[in-house]
């Protein structure tokens, strides 16, 4: 039975097949969310998910939900969504998407984001490796993810709506755009009906560990900024 292990601050993370299957992904605790932590982190499929009265607890889930770019599904409904008046923007509001994803949703999600993993994604998107993907609609926000981009791989962390489809807009623009810069994979990390209608699909954890060393071991950082004739 796998051993739950603690990290000391300089500590390594464990082999991911290492992690638990009950509950599915579970590998280790502790440690910190320094920058150099969670780019070692995701560059091997890891991702930190806890509550504010727990540790820091990291995952590696088995399988793992992911959307290669070129498997974008659009609905009819999102096409009509797509056509409505709404402006997206990049890395402009990247706090503010954070908070929007962390407040109480209907069906209980989002509190885990914690003013903890806020500082350190917004040091990550200073550094220009963190990102978000932003709806508007006049002033108003309405929309948005985050996540981290290391070499050709997109990490989704959140995403929020405040009008319908507004997040989806969001994801759209996003998959049209890593499609067009040549990235390979959208990691979803675990299943949700609402992004495999959107056509991710699950794949087995060694081949997504597999898919992360080929694609993520050059790291370009920068403000986004995305091509305007995306959706047509």
């Amino acid at each position: 039975m796998p051993v739950l292990k603690w990290l000391g601050r300089n500590d390594p993370f464990p082999e991911v097949d290492k992690a638990m299957r009950e509950p599915n992904g579970l590998l280790a605790a502790g440690g910190d969310l320094s920058p150099q932590r969670l780019i070692e982190a995701y560059k091997h499929g890891i991702f930190p998910w806890y509550s504010e009265s727990d540790p820091i607890l990291w995952w590696s889930p088995d399988p793992r939900l992911v959307l290669f770019p070129e498997n974008l599904r659009i609905s009819r409904s999102l096409t009509k969504s797509l056509r409505k008046d709404y402006e997206i923007r990049t890395d402009s509001a990247f706090e503010k998407v954070m908070r929007k994803c962390a407040e109480p949703r209907r069906d209980g999600a989002g509190t885990w984001i914690s003013e903890e993993m806020v500082s350190a994604y917004c040091a990550l998107h200073a550094m220009g490796i963190a990102h978000s993907v932003e709806t508007w609609v006049e002033s108003d926000l309405v929309g948005g993810l985050y996540g981290i981009a290391l070499g050709k791989v997109f990490f989704g962390e959140s995403m929020f709506s405040r009008r319908t489809d507004a997040s989806k807009i969001a994801f759209v623009h996003l998959v049209l755009q890593l499609k067009r810069w040549g990235f390979s994979m959208i990691d979803c990390q675990v299943r949700t009906e609402h992004l495999a209608s959107l056509g991710a699909t699950e794949i087995p954890r060694s081949e997504f560990a597999s898919i992360l060393m080929a694609e993520t071991s050059r790291i370009s950082a920068g403000k986004w900024v995305f091509d305007h004739d995306l959706v047509e």
